[in-house]
């Protein structure tokens, strides 16, 4: 039997991924914080989210074995944007990457390796779909 859960995000999406040198602790070690001030809120949010909806329905184990996920991330608007998509900065494959961390920390999916289907897309928030994301996740449906 097959499952699919369905959360909306609302925040501003953040990349995981690019870091920044910021010089040595106090045991030699290079200190390299996440680059994005926004990663922090943007993974609070999916799993404020995550966790909400999850006590709504009744949601209380991780999705594990093969899943798929798909994403639609609305990004900000800029005033005079350079293309009818955010073909810009962040990379979908960072917004993702913070998106499924956040996923796993939420108890939504056991572990992120887990995912074997992704489809995601990157579009500009309009008043209908404010910043944030809509996420699906899914089980396969297994026949014998």
């Amino acid at each position: 039997m097959s499952e699919t859960r369905s959360i909306r995000v609302y925040g501003l999406p953040a990349p995981q991924g690019s870091k920044s040198f910021k010089g040595f602790d106090g045991r030699g070690h290079a200190y390299m914080p996440e680059s994005s001030k926004n990663l922090k809120p943007w993974r609070d949010s999916v799993v404020w989210a995550y966790r909400e909806d999850a006590a709504r329905v009744y949601w209380t184990t991780p999705m594990d074995g093969p899943l798929w996920l798909t994403a639609i991330f609305y990004m900000p608007r800029p005033k005079k944007p350079k293309y009818d998509l955010p073909a810009v900065a962040p990379d979908l494959s960072k917004l993702v990457r913070s998106t499924e961390d956040a996923l796993k920390v939420a108890g939504a999916i056991a572990d992120d390796s887990r995912i074997v289907v992704l489809a995601v897309t990157k579009v500009f928030e309009s008043p209908s779909e404010p910043m944030g994301a809509v996420i699906q996740i899914g089980t396969f449906k297994r026949e014998f």
